[in-house]
């Protein structure tokens, strides 16, 4: 009689076989990821497929720590790891142990995928870079105090601008805790306003060595500082993230140094051209003075006062008599209008009429007597002549 097993001891059974395969339990898996989820547990599920199949996969946060790049759908990736069932399920994973870009490194995607974000957030516009300050009178290097790169910009800040102080903020440049580090240092130069410039760096190397100026935080701690940043990592063709964020990028340590501080001889032979430039126009204005004085003492006001008042006497009774002149004029003007203006009014005086023998007749009221209307039988009238006046009684109207 042949033997019946439950689901679950075929789900074993199979886990088994597929443990004790070596072929299963190391490979390279090449593909692209699809339905990719992270959960809050930190644990990464997708599958990987092809042209042809899928298969489903699973990262745990153990081994995703270790992740520089954030995986998407789409994204052509080589995963290792080991293949196994899953017995409540049945079904077989690939348990991956680690995931690699296809094609390009996984740093590189780790630092294009920050590029894009951070780029996206604005961190990168020239809109919100600060200038330098043009003397400044601290700077703080937030670098290792071991390094070559130190050296050089304390030489050179010395030899260009010794005015300024340096103040160092050691801190690891390279490995898991330098970023962190970074970071820490430049939020404690802007609470503490230690200094009124800093700059950030280190020597060349891989981007390996580099890679702790590709980090997120060091990018925001660089973005959020209100004292002005310089960056200044490896060699001029190397490109970091804090050289995007930073308010200015400096090829090399040595050229940061350079950029922050004015030359000392250049200072010196601005200043000696500004004194020349000063004494040159000094002596101009002292001969342009000299002529005036010499100008005011020869002349008459100064070598004879008294001619000076005369001189404005004359003037006064010249003014005087034009004043005078004017206003005889003006009043002549104005006489000549009124007289002809009264010969007007005289010409239309009513009393010139009675005078030609005319006579104006008015009623009560002493209203003018206009028209044959205006009047009636037995109504008493006074009639007004040239030399007086007549009383008199209406004893008919003729109309």
């Amino acid at each position: 009689m042949q033997q019946v097993y439950e689901v679950s001891q075929i789900n074993e059974y199979l886990k088994c076989r597929f443990d004790e395969d070596p072929f299963l339990g190391d490979l390279l898996i090449r593909g692209e990821i699809s339905n990719y989820k992270l959960y809050p547990s930190g644990h990464h599920y997708f599958s990987l497929k092809d042209a042809n199949g899928a298969m489903r996969c699973v990262l745990f946060k153990g081994n995703a720590f270790g992740l520089k790049f954030r995986p998407e759908n789409g994204m052509k990736v080589i995963a290792s790891g080991r293949i196994t069932v899953f017995p409540r399920d049945g079904a077989y994973q690939l348990y991956c142990s680690g995931l690699t870009p296809d094609g390009v490194g996984d740093l590189h995607v780790a630092f294009e995928q920050l590029k894009a974000k951070l780029q996206a957030e604005g961190l990168f516009s020239p809109a919100r870079k600060k200038p330098l300050p043009r003397f400044a009178h601290t700077i703080a290097i937030v670098t290792s105090s071991a390094g070559a790169a130190l050296r050089d910009m304390l030489r050179i800040l010395r030899k260009r601008y010794p005015l300024s102080k340096i103040k160092l903020l050691a801190v690891r440049v390279q490995g898991a805790e330098a970023p962190a580090e970074i970071a820490a240092a430049i939020r404690y130069a802007n609470l503490f306003e230690v200094a009124d410039l800093i700059i950030t760096g280190r020597g060349g190397g891989s981007i390996e060595d580099l890679w702790a100026f590709n980090d997120e935080k060091v990018a925001y701690a660089i973005a959020n500082s209100k004292i002005p940043v310089i960056s200044a990592v490896g060699h001029e063709p190397d490109v970091t993230i804090s050289d995007f964020v930073a308010d200015l990028r400096a090829a090399t340590p040595s050229n940061a140094a350079e950029l922050a501080v004015p030359d000392q001889l250049e200072l010196r032979q601005h200043l000696t051209a500004q004194q020349a430039m000063l004494f040159t126009l000094m002596q101009k204005r002292i001969k342009q003075e000299r002529q005036r004085l010499h100008a005011l003492s020869s002349s008459r006001s100064l070598r004879s006062p008294m001619n000076y008042f005369a001189d404005r006497r004359m003037q006064l009774d010249y003014i005087h008599r034009r004043l005078g002149a004017a206003s005889d004029r003006y009043l002549a003007v104005r006489r000549e209008g009124f007289v002809r203006m009264a010969a007007k009014l005289d010409a239309m005086s009513p009393l010139k009429v009675l005078r030609r023998g005319y006579s104006m007749a008015f009623d009560e009221r002493d209203h003018v007597v206009k028209s044959a209307h205006d009047v009636s039988k037995g109504q008493a009238l006074t009639v007004r002549l040239a030399d007086g006046k007549v009383l008199t009684t209406v004893q008919e109207v003729e109309l």
